[in-house]
């Protein structure tokens, strides 16, 4: 019996690009699979053609050919097509990798472990470690280089991270031919799985070395510099590539990431790159005004003239004396808080002087005067 056109059987047009192609195919072969076929004897051999005919399809050097010769193009040597028979399941690579393409489809995922391109996985990267590191707000002002003791997995020195006794090089696992995985044949399908010898890494070591067990790293405590930049804040996050651990059986390293915490300040607050301090001045020098000095967090002073008549909570800018920007920028503004103090344990005689003062100070507290004049039209309005 004559063979059917390939673009006829899965129902293409001639001249169809591959992702139409693809498309048929995949619709052709979900909706002729024998397991939704039951009933159908003849769905085994229809869901066969369909993938002989995109086997030779899918390939642009084949199609070429059929397109020009047709079936003759793969009879008398012509050509090296689908072999007689087409596209079952136990055989050559491109008979899985076409029904491979449909497997996610009915299945919803890959097969095995492993999926279409799973591949080996020889030497794997070695994973990322995080440090946190406390620094003073001081240290975060201006920067400094420390060093950190961070345990961590480094290549073996006795196998070179080879993970063979003496350096010796893995051999190729005998089970799955270097491939990582295998296949296994279960009834009318073709199953790929990890290797069970090798679990998937492709090779095998016979003689592991005695010092890393065959992993090909060893655990030590390293000591590394670390440069903290000025304007660090908490949460920042320093990267030291290459500084993680190391890989399994020579892989690369992870990455080191550094995690600061600003410790918090007896004296200055901070907002951002804005400094705040919260300053006591005696009730004379609010009332009268005068000059007080104020810490800097670079350790120095500045003097602060304070206005006369200043009311506690009342703010004054120092520009330019707050945090560095992380990213440059300049330095933000540091804040200084006026809290006016009542004195405690007073004289006999300071006593009468406040009493004396209070006296003559009437006229003197505008904002007392405000607020008990405020509280008598509300009493006054209460009782009409």
């Amino acid at each position: 019996m004559s063979k059917r056109d390939y673009y006829e059987v899965l129902g293409a047009a001639k001249g169809a690009s591959a992702d139409e192609l693809k498309k048929a195919y995949r619709k052709k072969a979900k909706e002729l699979h024998p397991d939704r076929n039951a009933d159908n004897p003849d769905a085994e051999a229809q869901f066969k053609e369909v993938n002989e005919a995109y086997e030779v399809l899918k390939d642009a050097e084949k199609k070429a050919a059929y397109d020009r010769y047709g079936h003759a193009a793969f009879e008398g040597g012509m050509g090296g097509g689908p072999r007689p028979g087409g596209g079952g399941f136990g055989g050559g690579q491109g008979d899985f990798g076409s029904f491979s393409d449909i497997f996610e489809d009915l299945f919803g995922g890959a097969m095995g472990g492993g999926g279409r391109g799973g591949g080996r996985q020889r030497a794997s990267r070695g994973a990322d470690l995080r440090y946190n590191l406390r620094v003073t707000l001081e240290d975060a002002f201006s920067g400094l280089q420390k060093t950190i003791n961070v345990p961590t997995s480094v290549q073996c020195g006795e196998c070179n991270g080879s993970g063979a006794e003496g350096g010796a090089e893995p051999t190729t696992c005998p089970t799955c031919s270097g491939m990582g995985k295998v296949r296994a044949t279960q009834g009318f399908f073709t199953v790929e799985r990890t290797c069970p010898t090798c679990s998937g890494l492709g090779q095998i070591i016979k003689n592991p070395c005695k010092v890393c067990s065959g992993t090909g790293r060893t655990q030590k405590e390293r000591a590394l510099s670390v440069n903290i930049p000025a304007g660090v804040e908490t949460g920042t996050r320093i990267r030291l590539a290459g500084e993680g651990e190391a890989g399994m059986r020579g892989g690369p390293p992870g990455d080191l990431y550094i995690f600061i915490e600003v410790e918090q300040h007896k004296i200055f607050e901070r907002d951002g790159v804005e400094l705040h301090c919260r300053v006591p001045v005696s009730i004379t020098t609010a009332a009268l005004g005068g000059d007080i000095e104020v810490p800097t967090i670079d350790g120095g002073r500045s003097r602060v003239k304070i206005p006369s008549g200043s009311q506690s909570g009342r703010q004054m800018r120092l520009r330019g004396k707050g945090m560095p920007a992380l990213r440059g920028g300049g330095s933000g503004d540091m804040f200084i808080e006026l809290a006016v103090e009542t004195p405690v344990n007073l004289t006999a005689r300071q006593k009468e002087l406040l009493r004396e003062f209070d006296e003559l100070s009437e006229h003197n507290n505008p904002e007392s005067s405000t607020f008990f004049s405020s509280v008598k039209s509300f009493w006054d309005s209460m009782k009409g």
